[in-house]
């Protein structure tokens, strides 16, 4: 493979991995809601605008997918304090140990695929897996939904 075709068929590769744990565990969840609640996590309270636009969805369609999740309790949604016509919304305890259950879920749909690597593979798997977190950590978000 040159080098040109390396990252674009990691980041295939990825999708249809998540593709595939999601219909072996047969988890019935939209994707988006785990970027979400990933992105919450992570950033803390964020604005219903810049989830959207994190997210690469509209604005009323983040507001629906918010609205499921506060529902079920993943979410939870107040004003903004510095701008009271603003949402803020949060993950509840209940959203990270449901986010927690679903990597965990993840991982043990994936693990018999890659079962009989051997040590060589594995390392070569956590060098690669260590070089795309550097080159694809995202900075917290701002209020606009761009990162700092």
């Amino acid at each position: 493979m040159n080098r040109a075709d390396i990252v674009p068929s990691i980041v295939l590769s990825a999708h249809a991995l998540a593709r595939i744990a999601a219909q072996d565990a047969r988890n019935e969840a939209p994707s988006a809601q785990w970027r979400v609640l990933s992105i919450l996590e992570r950033d803390g309270g964020v604005r219903v605008g810049a989830l959207a636009t994190a997210a690469r969805t509209t604005q009323p369609g983040m507001t629906r997918l918010i609205g499921d999740l506060e529902r079920t309790g993943l979410v939870r949604r107040s004003a903004d304090p510095a701008d009271s016509r603003a949402t803020v919304v949060t993950i509840t305890a209940e959203g990270v140990d449901a986010l927690h259950a679903w990597r965990a879920e993840f991982r043990a749909t994936l693990e018999p695929r890659f079962a009989a690597l051997d040590e060589d593979d594995w390392a070569a798997l956590s060098r690669a897996a260590e070089i795309l977190a550097i080159h694809s950590a995202e900075r917290p978000l701002t209020e606009t939904g761009d990162r700092e």
